[in-house]
């Protein structure tokens, strides 16, 4: 408890000292950690938006007008009897005419004037759970109901669903680059930082070690010198995280909460703790790398 005592109150006087550098490298770290954060956050709501359009993805059957009540049934009977469906529902060409209306305020006089109906008749699928990630079974489905009579187009949303996991995946291999880089300057900072450190203390140290002082007592202190200027960067890259959030919550809630089915989410308690950890822990590291050159 001594030691530890010595460790916290010599760092944080070195820190006082030189609390210049030491703030260009607090603030190097929070601005990898924030990066990290931001990602993070995107990469979790982004998870949100793909589980609720996955929920919520339909596959379309569209009908030919020409369709007789024998081919409709047939469609139908197909669908029944592919036990894929987990909610099916018949769309009429007035239907779908009222659907765009409400769903496209903004055209609907332009869908008005147009001469007759050009929306086709439908029938929307709501599959099961444990068969929308299942390929081959869905495509098998939707090529054979693509091929009856009656039936001109089959549209099914894993397609888009694709499209926007390659974006997420995408966001994380970006975000993987770029704090990758960011912590490489954040320890490199945090090192020369309490490199300074070292060399202003040479005497001290000399000393300490004429005096038969366990290098423990010696290094220590650079350890966990790195390791509060690392907690302090995560906590300041937090910070502006929450004030981040906030701030676009309140400025674009309109628009986000319709898309994701409610507000943006922040971080997990998991992903908080993780942040901090891990910029004590690059703190940490920076710190031991120049104290094991103490001698």
């Amino acid at each position: 408890m001594h030691a530890l005592r010595y460790f916290f109150e010599t760092a944080a006087a070195s820190l006082w000292r030189g609390r210049r550098a030491a703030a260009l490298a607090i603030l190097t770290i929070a601005a990898g950690l924030f990066v990290l954060g931001f990602f993070l956050l995107l990469n979790v709501n982004l998870q949100r938006l793909v589980s609720r359009w996955g929920e919520s993805a339909e596959m379309s059957v569209y009908l030919a007008d020409t369709a007789t009540s024998d081919e409709l049934k047939n469609i139908d009977d197909m669908i029944a009897t592919s036990g894929m469906a987990r909610e099916r529902r018949y769309t009429s060409k007035q239907d779908a005419a009222a659907r765009f209306r409400t769903d496209f305020p903004d055209l609907a006089g332009a869908a008005t004037a147009l001469r007759g109906n050009p929306f086709p008749a439908s029938f929307d699928i709501q599959l099961k759970p444990e068969v929308r990630d299942v390929t081959g079974a869905v495509d098998g489905l939707a090529s054979a109901l693509r091929a009856m009579p009656g039936a001109i187009d089959v549209r099914y949303d894993r397609e888009w669903l694709a499209r926007l996991n390659a974006v997420v995946r995408g966001v994380r291999v970006a975000g993987g680059i770029i704090v990758l880089l960011l912590a490489i300057a954040a320890a490199m900072t945090v090192a020369n930082v309490v490199r300074l450190a070292a060399a202003a203390r040479s005497a001290e140290i000399e000393i300490m070690q004429l005096v038969g002082a366990p290098f423990t007592y010696v290094r220590g202190p650079f350890v966990v010198e790195g390791i509060l200027q690392g907690g302090l960067g995560a906590l300041v890259a937090l910070g502006a995280l929450a004030v981040a959030h906030i701030f676009v919550r309140m400025r674009f809630s309109p628009a986000i909460t319709p898309v994701l089915g409610g507000g943006m989410t922040f971080l997990s308690a998991p992903l908080t703790v993780l942040l901090l950890v891990g910029g004590m822990f690059l703190g940490c590291l920076s710190g031991y790398a120049v104290a094991r050159r103490v001698r």
